[in-house]
């Protein structure tokens, strides 16, 4: 079972997993019915914590906990009274006081999602949605869900698929949550990047490292396309935008590359022309879009799971 907060991909073991991705199936079929609404979270209230900005990851979040009922409150730190001093301390206090049954936070510092959960400032159940350079749980689980449906005979594991993670891994928090849970379900993964954005002690982290993308691409079932970010950037990390896109860019040539019956995914917002050409993100092997509707499907397996309800069966017709 899972616990009481969502931190880590650390805080699930294999069958928490698959069971997530067998609720957001369900949760999907009955969304494709006459009720695309479960009452499942009625009366309970969400709030959308984020101090660092993030439409897609808010907006998907916010759309899971609309469609099971809940009460939404969207948080942001920019304009707010934190942004004025109020301290994590004083915002979960209030968002105690105000009766949150769970809090999803997103913060620029490594640790904070563990931090208001380990805090007794608050009782709501706190989900990770990206911590610094830490985490993004979510993020990878709904990538797990999205490889399943493209490769549906990897159901219960995914012994025998080989995933390269390609790009900006040192900054990546949604790479460390991917390796995480991609090795807990038996995959096999190399992380693809020039030796300068290679997390020290990744040796350890039970992968395999290249720094030749064409030399490993005809091996790959699935490629995940991280973003550039330069925002996190203080030092020069490869020679230019060019020099980058040339030797790490996914482009027309390489997606030809690509083993047969391979998909590529990138979580977003993508640096087209940068880590993904134009033609690679709109290609019939891309599954971008997929993975943007299948957050809110994911999204609503984890509050649904946290937060509990009846039997997805009884609620069906509700």
């Amino acid at each position: 079972m899972m616990k009481t907060h969502l931190l880590s991909i650390n805080d699930l073991d294999r069958a928490d997993v698959i069971s997530i991705l067998d609720t957001a199936e369900e949760l999907g079929k009955i969304s494709d019915g006459a009720s695309k609404k479960l009452p499942t979270l009625r009366g309970r209230t969400i709030v959308n914590l984020f101090f660092e900005d993030s439409t897609r990851t808010r907006i998907s979040f916010e759309s899971a906990a609309k469609r099971l009922s809940a009460d939404v409150i969207n948080f942001s730190a920019k304009g707010s009274s934190v942004s004025k001093g109020e301290s994590l301390k004083d915002t979960a206090q209030t968002l105690q006081a105000m009766g949150a049954d769970a809090v999803i936070i997103r913060h620029s510092a490594s640790g904070a999602a563990q931090r208001l959960a380990d805090s007794g400032w608050i009782s709501a159940a706190v989900i990770n949605a990206g911590d610094g350079t830490h985490e993004h749980p979510t993020q990878a689980l709904l990538d797990a869900y999205t490889i399943r449906q493209n490769f549906p005979h990897f159901r219960n594991g995914f012994e025998g698929l080989h995933v390269g993670i390609v790009g900006d891994i040192l900054h990546s928090r949604v790479a460390r949550s991917n390796v995480l849970l991609l090795k807990k379900l038996g995959a096999k993964v190399t992380l693809i990047a020039p030796p300068t954005l290679i997390p020290v002690g990744a040796s350890t982290w039970d992968v395999e490292v290249s720094y030749n993308f064409d030399d490993a691409l005809p091996e790959l079932d699935v490629v995940m396309m991280l973003r550039i970010q330069s925002e996190r950037m203080q030092n020069s990390f490869f020679p230019s935008e060019r020099e980058y896109s040339r030797q790490f860019g996914l482009d027309a040539r390489r997606l030809k590359m690509q083993k047969s019956g391979g998909i590529v995914m990138h979580p977003g917002p993508m640096n087209r022309g940068l880590e993904i050409s134009a033609d690679s993100a709109d290609s019939l092997q891309s599954v971008v879009l997929q993975q943007v509707s299948n957050g809110v499907l994911t999204r609503m397996a984890v509050l649904y799971q946290l937060l509990g309800g009846a039997p997805l069966t009884q609620q069906a017709g509700a």
